[in-house]
């Protein structure tokens, strides 16, 4: 399999989600001097979240996007409402302590409730759906299913004549349903969280690409164009940070995902796929992951990769795996193909934290596990700049360590080792 870099341009990818997006955002790029409360360096999720919790909160918020809206993993994610924080808070226990770690896991509910909230409170059209299915292709994987069931009330085993009455395939053993996690259409959840912003306040620049920080009390950010001195700064660019910021360059590691969308499915196809609209998820360190849109095409994503490339044939490598679950697709169209950048943190947990003492924040690394955990963020960074450090400070006593290898090595040391997980997916 030949692999290239994805082509970039300072719009939005070529998927589903900017052909169905609600609003082509215009907003201006910065030119000359601003003074705010806070400025947020990059609009996806994290960005815009943290953006509409200040302004809730009565501050005078700057919002800078080096490209639009929702451009990077925000809007090119597979659009699954999946409660949980990181992966295993347990695991930073020496560091948090057990209180810490309540604290955290308390967090994996409270970020899916703001989701919904916010999507009431400020009338989002985003293609909003209850229900979610993680399938299991294993034994060892139905066996945890029934470890986490015991723990979790919200958890419905399915057996394999169960789990086609949701997802229609031959290829999962079982698995189980809650209805407390779904999908939604993600950049227009996004689009809607700035405009709720921009009303309340917020001044929101697009195109504009931050060359420089100034650290200290009163930090800012520098374009070639302008400058916004603030209080505080906030950095959500994630993946797509470059290297602004060595110290998250470090830390974070940028791998490839991809999804394809057909065209809408009958009735019939639906019945042969997805019975109930429901997201879902495999088991699989290397997993597939998919949904229906509104209109009834099947979103399929997957194919992780961790060196930052896609295949030069990803249209045609992404149909094969969705045949693979679905056959009676094998003749479906493909409308749309698209891959995009998630940010890996090395614990797979998100790091919050500070830069150089200063009021620089930073969120960066959701792992591919971000929609609603970067609204928990959200909510965390602006306590701490309201005065309420306590949830900030826990996930800043988290230690992170750099990727080994550096610039060099990181990536094909990683793309080693997850070859070494898919090989495990097979046993």
């Amino acid at each position: 399999m030949f692999l290239k870099s994805t082509a970039e341009t300072k719009e939005h990818a070529p998927s589903y989600y900017a052909a169905s997006a609600n609003w082509q955002t215009d907003y201006p790029q910065l030119e000359g001097d601003l003074n705010v409360d806070v400025v947020i360096v990059g609009a996806g999720f994290s960005g815009v979240a943290t953006a509409v919790e200040l302004c809730e909160r009565g501050y005078k918020v700057a919002l800078v996007e080096s490209n639009r809206i929702g451009w990077g993993a925000t809007g090119r994610n597979g659009g699954q409402i999946i409660g949980g924080y990181g992966r295993d808070p347990a695991a930073f226990s020496s560091s948090i302590g057990s209180e810490g770690v309540s604290i955290v896991e308390s967090m994996g509910s409270e970020c899916v409730e703001i989701i919904k909230e916010r999507i009431e409170k400020y009338n989002i059209d985003c293609d909003l759906k209850w229900g979610y299915c993680e399938v299991g292709l294993k034994k060892r994987h139905l066996k945890s299913y029934r470890e986490w069931a015991a723990e979790d009330s919200a958890i419905q085993i399915l057996d394999q004549n169960e789990i086609k009455q949701y997802v229609n395939s031959d290829l999962y053993l079982g698995g189980y349903y809650r209805e407390d996690w779904g999908h939604i259409q993600p950049l227009n959840l996004c689009i809607g969280e700035a405009k709720a912003a921009e009303v309340m306040g917020a001044k929101i620049f697009e195109q504009t690409q931050i060359t420089r920080i100034t650290y200290g009390e009163n930090p800012a950010v520098h374009t070639d164009k302008g400058s916004i001195k603030a209080n505080h700064v906030i950095l959500c660019g994630n993946a797509y940070m470059g290297n602004l910021v060595p110290y998250l360059d470090a830390r974070v590691l940028p791998a490839t995902s991809c999804i394809i969308a057909t065209e809408p499915l009958s009735d019939e196809q639906l019945q042969q796929t997805m019975v109930r609209d429901v997201a879902v998820c495999d088991s699989r360190a290397a997993l597939d992951y998919y949904r229906l849109s509104a209109d009834k095409r099947l979103l399929f994503g997957g194919l992780s990769n961790y060196t930052g490339l896609e295949p030069s044939n990803v249209q045609a490598v992404m149909h094969a795996k969705m045949t693979k679950v679905f056959p009676s697709l094998k003749n479906t169209r493909i409308d749309y193909s698209w891959s995009g950048s998630m940010g890996i943190s090395v614990r797979r947990m998100p790091q919050i934290g500070r830069i150089k003492n200063s009021n620089v924040l930073y969120i960066s690394g959701y792992s591919g596990h971000g929609v609603a955990p970067t609204h928990m963020t959200g909510r965390i960074l602006a306590e701490a700049v309201d005065g309420d450090t306590h949830r900030f400070d826990i996930m800043n006593k988290m230690f992170h360590l750099p990727w080994p290898g550096g610039k060099l090595l990181r990536r094909p040391a990683m793309a080693v080792g997850m070859m070494w997980y898919k090989m495990l997916d097979v046993i």
